[in-house]
């Protein structure tokens, strides 16, 4: 067996490590929310959505990677617009829950994610702009069969390449990655500031969590958004393109492609380790069925409830 059908045969077993992963952890943080009593968190739930509609996909990207792309334009268009729209969302969510905590720490203020209609209204108005961002690769993305090569999934853009690949690089690139990136930049940094000077140790134990994912984010999505930028440059023109340096790029974004799809299962994770609430809960739950004893769960202390009163920015940290 050559070294680029076992380099196939390893990411067909991450992409179902990732798969299973996810979808366990991400169930487990929507029961959680669900089961707690102290106010449930719109934006957890959303976010535990959009990385399980992700996950879902990830059975049909293996198998494209060991026969090629063997399935219908429809379906290529399918899979790729959850891709992009969990992406968008993930970081637009994670903006969001940056602004509350900014507005409820640095300015004392009363949230708008104490009221439920407001987070809901907003959380659903996030995947409607993520949806209106992924909407060019679900317009252009169509199966691809070479006499000579194995089927792809790919974008079919036509004579206006150069126009339509500024669209879907650069315009998405800058308001679905880059400018919540800045904000949740400048959100984080002041309230990390304020925390110190408060001297605020609950609220400390909450922002690990937050950074924690924002930091996981970043180093999932970051390469491959770099890397993005590198095949875009090429594609227009500004750096030179030659063989080399495509196939360079080309295994470039097929790596950091897969160090982003790992973000789908991270955040339980970090809920976990991390989250004294999260894992409060989920051993809660477990001593109501049995599973662990009370004994057990007074163990592991009571946790600390910290931002808006009602809990809807989230209830796992």
């Amino acid at each position: 067996m050559d070294t680029e059908t076992l380099n196939k045969y390893a990411v067909v077993v991450i992409y179902a490590l990732v798969f299973l992963l996810s979808l366990l952890g991400n169930s487990l943080v929507m029961l959680v929310v669900l089961y707690s009593r102290i106010g449930r968190s719109v934006t957890d739930v959303y976010l535990a959505i959009a990385d399980m509609l992700f996950a879902l996909t990830l059975p049909i990207w293996a198998v494209s990677k060991v026969k090629g792309w063997i399935y219908s334009t429809i379906l290529c268009k399918m899979v790729s617009l959850l891709k992009e729209v969990n992406f968008y969302s993930s970081i637009l969510l994670l903006a969001c829950i940056s602004v509350d905590r900014y507005l409820a720490i640095v300015h004392a203020t009363r949230t708008l994610t104490q009221k439920r209609h407001w987070v809901k209204f907003i959380c659903l108005g996030i995947w409607a702009l993520s949806l209106i961002l992924s909407l060019p690769i679900f317009v252009f993305r169509k199966a691809f069969y070479p006499p000579n090569s194995s089927p792809v999934c790919y974008e079919d853009i036509g004579v206006n390449t150069t126009r339509w690949r500024m669209v879907m690089r650069v315009l998405p690139q800058t308001f679905g990655f880059l400018l919540p990136l800045l904000v949740m930049l400048f959100c984080y940094g002041f309230t990390l500031r304020t925390l110190f000077q408060a001297h605020m140790g609950q609220k400390h134990r909450a922002m690990r969590v937050i950074f924690a994912v924002v930091l996981v984010f970043l180093l999932c999505w970051l390469p491959y958004n770099l890397v993005l930028v590198a095949d875009t440059f090429m594609r227009l023109g500004v750096i030179k393109e030659t063989c080399e340096r495509r196939n360079d790029i080309g295994r470039a974004l097929d790596a950091t492609e897969i160090l982003g799809f790992l973000h789908s299962c991270l955040n339980p994770l970090i809920y976990a380790f991390i989250g004294q609430k999260f894992r409060h809960g989920l051993l809660k739950i477990m001593a109501i069925h049995g599973l662990v004893s009370k004994e057990f769960l007074a163990k592991d202390g009571k946790p600390s409830f910290v931002g808006s009163s009602s809990g809807n920015t989230s209830t796992t940290f």
